[in-house]
């Protein structure tokens, strides 16, 4: 029977998504290129031309970052032209399904070798660039989501107002955790995972020192009384202090068959164990990871205690919280290297990093098994076990 293994993951570091970024001269394509380059160099004995598939995610597909941007992406790493690239959008978990779908061909045959990766530019291709036409910002759910969802969805940065509500999270909790995500970033080593571009050598937006009274004194980001008028009093807490800020980024993984990666001479890093994707309320959004989590378990047939690590996406400070609150998960064996409060948060490049940093943490602290999972936009998620070999 067939399986998917990760042979190996590399990914940039994480830079300012904003004029004054290290990657604001970067082409996104040149971005993305530069760790499908890599990856392929760390492989001993890897041929580009032996890649079946690079399947990459991307969340905002416009402007620089359209036009199957993967594909793009592929040719200007200067694979063969007989690879093809595909750019999938699952929102901010777009590079975990991209893994999900590359383990997925590996298991059943369609692929031998795939790379799965993301790619983000945010100070190219702002958030929410993709709905706007004419300057306007367009109706991207039209009459039929309008009935179903009187007055609408709402912008993530609301939802994560109302899962603090919700779950009873104080702003100082909300901003101690952001603090503990700076700190434990400021102290990991991220050598070994890292591609530098642009003479950019260690993640951007990481900031060391910081105290609750300087978070303290941020004013609330979302807040407006128009919420309030639909769902009640909201005591504003989420701030840019407590959420991930802009980024850009790229990540990429490389993924095959325990059979053909002994055939080659390559020792995987880990075995893709389980991966699902789930729904959940569109509203509250963020929240998918809880029940995301629970069906990866089950399918997986292990328990939260059976974790070594966890990788939670820190869209917000308040979604991890949350989630902590309901799975019971260790807090201590979460984000063990600072989260994307911290490193960042790319978009489409998220999961891949996300998985990059997993390994990592797995391979230095021995554990065996390690979960990821991401929360996204229209209140979809992803999870993924993952089992170091």
């Amino acid at each position: 029977m067939r399986d998917a293994v990760i042979v190996d993951a590399v990914r940039t570091p994480v830079a300012k998504g904003k004029p004054t970024g290290a990657y604001a001269a970067l082409h996104p394509v040149t971005l993305h290129a530069h760790v499908l380059r890599a990856l392929t160099e760390r492989v001993p004995g890897l041929d580009p031309a032996d890649i079946d598939d690079v399947i990459g995610g991307t969340v905002s597909q416009v402007g620089e970052q359209a036009g199957n941007a993967t594909r793009l992406a592929v040719l200007a790493a200067g694979f063969p032209e007989h690879v093809p690239g595909v750019t999938v959008d699952r929102q901010c978990g777009s590079s975990q399904q991209a893994i999900s779908f590359a383990a997925q061909g590996v298991i059943s045959g369609g692929y031998d070798i795939v790379i799965a990766s993301g790619a983000e530019s945010m100070s190219h291709v702002p958030i929410g660039s993709a709905a706007v036409v004419n300057g306007a910002r367009a109706d991207v759910g039209g009459p039929l989501l309008a009935e179903r969802y009187p007055g609408g969805l709402i912008p993530q940065g609301v939802a994560a107002e109302l899962i603090a509500r919700k779950w009873g999270l104080s702003r100082t909790q909300l901003d101690e955790f952001a603090l503990i995500s700076h700190e434990r970033a400021a102290a990991a080593s991220f050598e070994g995972q890292l591609a530098p571009i642009n003479s950019l050598v260690e993640d951007e937006t990481i900031r060391p020192g910081g105290s609750l009274e300087v978070l303290a004194g941020l004013r609330p980001a979302f807040a407006d009384p128009r919420w309030e008028q639909r769902f009640g009093a909201i005591d504003w807490k989420v701030t840019a202090g407590n959420s991930s800020p802009v980024n850009d980024g790229a990540a990429a993984v490389l993924i095959t068959t325990s059979e053909i990666a002994r055939q080659r001479g390559w020792r995987p890093r880990a075995r893709i164990h389980t991966a699902v994707a789930t729904g959940d309320d569109p509203i509250l959004m963020l929240t998918g990871i809880i029940p995301a989590t629970a069906k990866v378990l089950a399918r997986a047939g292990l328990t939260v205690a059976d974790i070594d690590a966890f990788e939670v996406n820190e869209a917000f400070s308040s979604v991890v919280l949350a989630w902590q609150a309901e799975t019971g998960a260790d807090p201590a064996k979460v984000n063990v290297d600072g989260g994307a409060i911290a490193i960042g948060h790319p978009l489409g490049a998220s999961g891949a990093r996300l998985a990059t940093t997993l390994l990592g943490v797995l391979e230095r602290t021995g554990g065996r098994y390690g979960l990821q999972t991401m929360c996204e936009a229209g209140g979809t998620a992803n999870a993924t076990v993952i089992e170091r070999l």
